[in-house]
């Protein structure tokens, strides 16, 4: 069984019309995990499955190698500051209110094509964790 998609979201950049970010909820049901392995979307040149790493004061972004595992009867949330989807080179620049196709390629359960809604670029915080990303 494939993992249920909750939830997807992108925020515009007010930085560059190159990259944005995009988060998704994943919901694993099943008694077997699996693992996300891989992201695409017509829009942009590479999309990658990155991690959020804070040592001290800084804070390190780096695409997972082996992709994001998830684990049997599990959800996990890729949201701001944490596990994202990162575009490289999405043209045309996103919008608020525009939906972005997107390829989620899994071990075990393969494709599932999603759609994210953009949102408006903003502070990270809770209130933009929660707001407006009902399922």
């Amino acid at each position: 069984m494939a993992p249920q998609i909750e939830k997807p979201w992108a925020r515009a950049s007010d930085r560059t019309s190159w990259r944005f970010c995009g988060f998704v909820t994943l919901v694993n049901r099943s008694s077997t995990p699996d693992r996300l392995i891989a992201a695409s979307s017509p829009i942009a040149r590479a999309v990658a499955v990155c991690g959020i790493k804070v040592v001290g004061s800084d804070i390190a972004m780096r695409a997972l190698k082996g992709g994001l595992g998830v684990p049997a009867d599990t959800t996990i949330t890729l949201k701001p500051r944490g596990y994202h989807l990162y575009f490289l080179g999405a043209k045309p620049r996103p919008k608020p209110g525009d939906k972005v196709p997107v390829t989620l390629t899994f071990e075990k359960a393969g494709e599932q094509k999603i759609m994210l809604d953009v949102h408006a670029p903003g502070p990270v915080g809770k209130e933009t964790l929660h707001e407006g990303v009902e399922s």
